[in-house]
């Protein structure tokens, strides 16, 4: 669907039917904007959105009527100036330092990921001369 701007005539005597009226029109999905007249009581919906059902709607709680539709062109857009291009900067590329870059190194994070996490209070001896004569 396009833009529409409808023009709704509505017959609205108390303040609680114009509150209900502006209600029920914003709860539409795809209206932008939503004015009126209290003197004349013109109604203006501005956006994507079916006027018949919106129409529907209002007479459910007051006298309802379309005046005029009509389609709504979007802002014509003026080219932009074209700045002379400038030689982008060379792009440093710096890999960051992980603990797998060094596999040999001690770090305390990574026993986290393992499945069995070491005993805090044991330690690994490892003697030269494994040979013991009892």
């Amino acid at each position: 669907m396009t833009a529409k701007k409808a023009v709704l005539q509505l017959s609205v005597h108390e303040e609680r039917i114009r509150k209900k009226a502006f209600v029920t029109v914003s709860r539409f999905a795809g209206v932008s904007s939503i004015t009126m007249d209290d003197k004349t009581g013109k109604m203006t919906v501005v956006g994507d959105v079916d006027v018949s059902v919106i129409v529907m709607k209002l007479r459910k709680i007051c006298n309802a009527e379309i005046v005029s539709v009509e389609v709504v062109k979007p802002p014509e857009k003026k080219p932009e100036e074209k700045k002379p291009e400038s030689k982008p900067a060379p792009e440093i590329v710096a890999f960051p330092v992980t603990h797998m870059n060094y596999p040999y190194q001690y770090h305390p994070a990574s026993y986290a990921t393992s499945y069995y996490q070491p005993h805090p209070y044991s330690r690994v001896v490892d003697e030269p001369n494994t040979c013991v004569i009892m």
